[in-house]
This record gives structure tokens, sequence and C-alpha cells, in this order.
């Protein structure tokens, strides 16, 4: 899977422990709000028996990560933090109460003072749980800037608050080092640099949202970051209107009739790349109100088939949703001949998702798209039901013109 951005899921943030919280000064929460971190002060008078955490987060879509409260910690546990890997699990300590000592299979775990004060990202895929939540302020370092979208984070490279720390695709760890990040956050896959970064003390976290299935699923890794930045209560508020816009464009497209033949993926390397029924962009093809071929495989993956079996099933589907940056349809028809022969080529119903693509690679639908599954879907559903949505405007998509 391609480190920056990927495919389908994209740059992840590390994030900077709170350690000067350890002794239970008020220091680190200054720090904190500075940075754009959570409300609420440090522990100043600890009680072992108080619970520390009155706002606590309930999971109900992702898969992948599970968010267990203590009284003065949370134990923040990524079930496959990256393909394969064996579950981790990070003890989340309350600013001002002491490290707790812990048996078992927390005995290793690293215990990370909250709410942190600075954070590397590995992919872009976290900065708009930063953005909503209102905690830009601790984002200290992106991976890549050029491939960032957002315009409030880009400002803050250019002005020097946020470093770049893999700029050629390989993290330069002692850069990351000399930084002292609280957090590294991952994009959901493994590292050879990681160990070396552990050893220094540097607290690398995994954020593996890309292995979620569903579109809601991802979006609710908004609350894994606030476990961090100490954001749980407007993490809830974000992702509560999400889930309800979601449900509320889903709900129309489930009364829109009879679902649209839809035809998703594309060419690449002499191989259709098709969204399996059971993944992220099958699910939102369902919800949107559409159907294709595939849509009762329950891979959660893509299936790699032949343009001629692709044709055959898919061929008449009167709309294809692509992810090229073509500006016409001649351009796809030069990117490979056969194009031409689909009907949606023919009618002009060509629907691309780099509508907000920056031209230095940076695309919106693979950042913030991810934390606002709401709007693809809201997207989709007037790309495939235009007579319901005729005053629809246009986030991630945009047809590609038929000259």
């Amino acid at each position: 899977m391609p480190t920056y951005p990927r495919a389908a899921a994209l740059l992840v943030v590390p994030a900077l422990l709170l350690a000067a919280c350890a002794d239970g000064g008020s220091t680190a929460t200054d720090k904190a709000r500075a940075a754009g971190g959570a409300s609420g002060d440090c522990i100043t008078d600890f009680r072992p028996d108080e619970d520390y955490f009155p706002v606590k987060t309930e999971v109900r879509h992702a898969e992948n990560f599970t968010l267990r409260y203590e009284k003065s910690y949370q134990v923040l546990t990524v079930k496959e933090p990256y393909p394969k890997g064996r579950p981790e699990s990070y003890v989340l300590v309350r600013c001002g109460a002491p490290k707790p000592d812990l048996k078992g299979a927390l005995a290793d775990a690293p215990q990370i003072t909250t709410p942190i004060s600075s954070l590397f990202s590995a992919s872009t895929t976290h900065l708009p749980l930063l953005t909503e939540t209102d905690t830009l302020g601790v984002l200290s370092g992106v991976a890549n800037a050029a491939f960032v979208s957002s315009a409030e984070v880009r400002d803050r490279v250019r002005d020097g608050k946020v470093v770049e720390y893999a700029r050629d695709r390989s993290i330069d760890a002692e850069k990351v080092i000399a930084a002292k990040p609280d957090v590294l956050m991952t994009q959901g896959t493994d590292d050879p640099q990681y160990p070396k970064l552990r050893q220094a003390g540097i607290a690398v976290v995994a954020n593996a949202e890309w292995l979620e299935p569903t579109p809601l699923g991802r979006a609710e890794w908004v609350k894994a970051m606030a476990a961090l930045t100490g954001a749980e209560k407007r993490a809830d508020e974000v992702f509560d209107r999400i889930e309800n816009d979601y449900r509320a464009v889903a709900a129309k497209a489930a009364k829109a009739g009879k679902p649209v033949k839809v035809l998703p993926g594309g060419m690449y390397q002499g191989t259709w790349n098709m969204a399996s029924g059971g993944s992220y962009m099958g699910r939102l093809i369902k919800d949107a109100g559409g159907t294709y071929p595939w849509a009762g495989d329950k891979g959660t993956g893509n299936l790699q088939l032949s343009f001629e079996a692709v044709y055959a099933k898919g061929g008449d589907a009167p709309v294809w949703l692509v992810g090229e940056q073509w500006k016409s349809l001649t351009e796809a028809a030069k990117a490979d001949r056969r194009y031409t022969r689909l009907d949606a080529v023919e009618s002009g119903e060509v629907w691309t998702n780099t509508k907000a693509q920056r031209p230095g690679g940076g695309n919106d639908f693979y950042e913030r798209g991810v934390l606002r599954p709401d709007l693809v879907l809201a997207d989709l559903f007037a790309i495939l039901h235009p007579e319901r949505a005729k005053d629809h405007s246009f986030t991630f998509y945009a047809r590609i013109p038929n000259p």
C-alpha cells in the first residue's frame, strides 16, 4: 500500500506526550492549552478513588480500536496496528496522576501523559481529527507537507510550527528524536525506524483506521485521537453530527427506488482494481443507493480483474466512479482505448473524486473525506439520484468533461 498518501488510506499523525505533567504540576496543562490541546486542569490533589474521566467515550462503529476507562487513566488498544500485526495497548495517564503500577499484558505498555502537547503525524487522515476538535495546536510534525490539503496545516508548516520528517518517504529518525515529540502516530503500517524511536523514549501510537471496512468506523477514529488530546467531549459532538448526517442521506437513498448500477475503479498496470462489496467504497455505494456486479462479494479489500471481466458484467453501468485527474474523457481514452466502450463514457457520466486535489498531490477526499463520510455520501447520492439533489454543491466529486 502506498505511503504518502495511500490510495485509500492516508497520512497518520504521531503525537508528543506530556511527560512534564507526571509530577502533578500545572505547567503541562498550560502547555497543552497553549498548543490547542484539551480542556480541564491537571490533577493537583490526587485521590485514588476519584474518577477523573467524567466524559467517557463510547465506540459504536470502529472495530479496530477500543477505549477502556480506569479512574485516572485510559487504555487505548489497537487490535491490528498494521496488517497481520499483533494488538498494541497504550496507557493514557491523566496529567497529575501517578503512573499506575500495572501487571500482566499492560506491564510493558507505553504510558503516555495526557493531554499531549505535541504530535508527529504520518498520515494526512489525522489532520481533520485535530482541526475538527480544535486541537491542531498539538501538531508539530508531518511526514510530507506536499500531500497536505488543509490550508491551516500548510500555514503552520510555512510558519515553521510544523516540520517535515519523511519528505522522501523514509523517516528521518534523528530529526524526530531531536524534536522529542510526545507521540508519533503511525499510518497503520510498520516501519523499521519505529524501534529506534521507541528506544529514544518517543511513544509510537498506531492509527490503522484504513483497516476499518465501514465509513463510520473510519470516522470514529476521531475518538482515539481525542483520547490523546483530551478533546473527548468535542470529538463526541463532531462524530454524532457526522453519524446523524450520514444516516439522513442513507435514509433518503433507501427511499429513492431501485439501486442505480455503478462501475467503480479503473485499470492500473493492466488490472482493474474493483472494490469488494464489503469494502469501504462498497458500503458507500450501497448506502448512496447504488449497486454493482461485485456488491455481493463480502471481502473488505480490492478485487483484481481483467478489463474483459469488468466489461462483461459492468460495461453497461450508466455511471462510472474513478479516481483519476483526467481533464476530459479524451484523456481517459488515451489512458486505455477500451474505456471508450463503456456506456458511462459514451453518455458522459464519468465522475472523479479529485475535485479537491492540490497540484502537489494532496487530495482532500483522502484527508477530510475519511472523517467526513457524510459529505462523501452526499456527493454520491447526488451523482446517482440527481433529480433528488438538484441544489447539491459537490465537495469531493466532479464530472469529467466530455468534449
